[in-house]
């Protein structure tokens, strides 16, 4: 999973970036909010980690932008503005959480776990279709009688699948949520990371649609 980080303080930025990846996401990291403007026009993040006190343009005026353009895009804002009207007016905007710093990674990585699992339409931390289960904070699966801890990349794969059952996800946008801007990937890495995850779960765990890309069926 791809997620926009938008914060200009380098300490908090490299601690969340880090720990984000060591959580198997991909991670893009912008320190102003017209770079976040733009970006967030054309770019595919799954997810959106946004300060407030941002130079060029405050995240208030990002956030309320990307609404007004109809992005449904979860949004989390991590914000020292910590009085009561501040995460009133952020949440009122479109924010899906408010997090005031100082916070707790194990937190903030838990409340993107929630709100991710609410836009796939999931309320429970077990993605499921009916056969193959993903437990988000383990990054543990289950196929049939098959038991296995996933790496990182294993588990982005596995986990874009299963938020959509039944979507077939292309090689292009499956990269997308693997890997961030500044990763080399190689051409074969996709096909690398299916056959590694079939073997570990099931042969029919991910389903091959030629021409297309791949999927979890929807049982």
């Amino acid at each position: 999973m791809r997620i926009l980080l938008v914060e200009d303080d380098d300490m908090i930025g490299k601690a969340v970036s880090l720990a984000l990846k060591d959580a198997a996401y991909a991670v893009d990291w912008v320190k102003d909010g017209d770079t976040a403007h733009s970006t967030l026009k054309y770019s595919e993040h799954q997810a959106v980690l946004l300060d407030l006190g941002l130079p060029k343009r405050d995240g208030l005026d990002v956030l309320r932008r990307l609404r007004q353009a109809g992005s449904k895009i979860p949004v989390i804002v991590i914000t020292a503005r910590d009085g009561v009207e501040d995460r009133i007016h952020g949440l009122d905007l479109g924010a899906d959480d408010y997090l005031v710093k100082p916070f707790d990674v194990h937190e903030l990585l838990a409340r993107l776990r929630a709100v991710v699992r609410r836009q796939g339409g999931q309320a429970a931390p077990i993605l499921t279709n009916g056969r193959i289960s993903l437990d988000q904070s383990t990054h543990r699966a289950t196929c049939a009688d098959a038991v296995a801890d996933l790496s990182a990349r294993e588990y982005a794969l596995l986990h874009a699948l299963l938020l959509h059952p039944g979507r077939i996800l292309s090689r292009s946008e499956l990269e997308e949520r693997i890997y961030g801007w500044n990763e080399e990937v190689e051409s074969n890495a996709v096909d690398f990371l299916i056959h590694s995850v079939r073997k570990k779960l099931c042969a029919e765990a991910i389903k091959n649609v030629r021409g297309a890309g791949w999927l979890v069926e929807k049982l």
